[in-house]
């Protein structure tokens, strides 16, 4: 049997593209182990027969109906099913993992705190505890990046603060462009509400570790 013949391929790219590009949708939403998919394409084939089963009930009328269809609607329909729900799937899926309503009958899908307080995409004021003693503050927004499992912790704070003894933020650190802390070398990360960043006039501190 040559499987390069025109009828199978295009047999094998319907049963195996639409849970391929599923699980890359969900790939980029929940953090998790680089996928092999020299082996997972039977998981992709299980996806894509789960993404045709929700459409089972419409089968019968386009089977009837298809060539009184206008051409329009015959690429419409092919892109919604093949492209358009797989990638819809796997973002409404993260979603519903991600809920908090679900929390407690769950697997939260976030394999480490680090990826669950990143994922968030928040901005606040970090104070990162290395294991020399030091303590760096710094501002993580917009431009800063944190690094996702399985790949090492490592933290770019686009902005740096000079702190003092009491773990106040004086003042941004000048002439910089932030700066990147590997994971390996923090104890731990405090992390402030952008208009709760402590400082001397800010009667109500969190609490530091010292």
């Amino acid at each position: 049997m040559n499987i390069w013949e025109w009828d199978k391929l295009l047999l094998f790219l319907l049963f195996f593209m639409p849970g391929f590009i599923s699980l890359k949708i969900y790939d980029l939403h929940i953090a998790s182990e680089r996928r092999d998919f020299s082996k997972a394409w039977f998981e992709a084939a299980a996806y894509s027969a789960i993404n045709y089963a929700v459409f089972l009930p419409l089968f019968p009328y386009l089977n009837d109906n298809w060539h009184s269809l206008p051409p329009w609607l015959h690429y419409t329909i092919g892109v919604l099913i093949l492209f358009v729900m797989p990638i819809a799937w796997p973002c409404l899926i993260a979603r519903l993992l991600q809920c908090k309503a679900l929390a407690p009958y769950i697997i939260h899908p976030d394999p480490k705190p680090w990826d669950y307080i990143f994922n968030q995409k928040q901005n606040f004021y970090v104070i990162a505890h290395l294991k020399d003693g030091r303590r760096i503050g710094g501002f993580y927004g917009g431009q800063s990046f944190a690094s996702s499992y399985p790949a090492e912790e490592q933290l770019y704070l686009e902005e740096t603060y000079v702190l003092n003894d009491d773990a106040h933020f004086e003042h941004p650190v000048g002439r910089t462009k932030g700066i990147i802390i590997y994971g390996r070398e923090i104890v731990a990360l405090e992390f402030f509400e952008k208009e709760d960043k402590p400082n001397e006039s800010n009667k109500n501190q969190p609490a530091t570790l010292e």
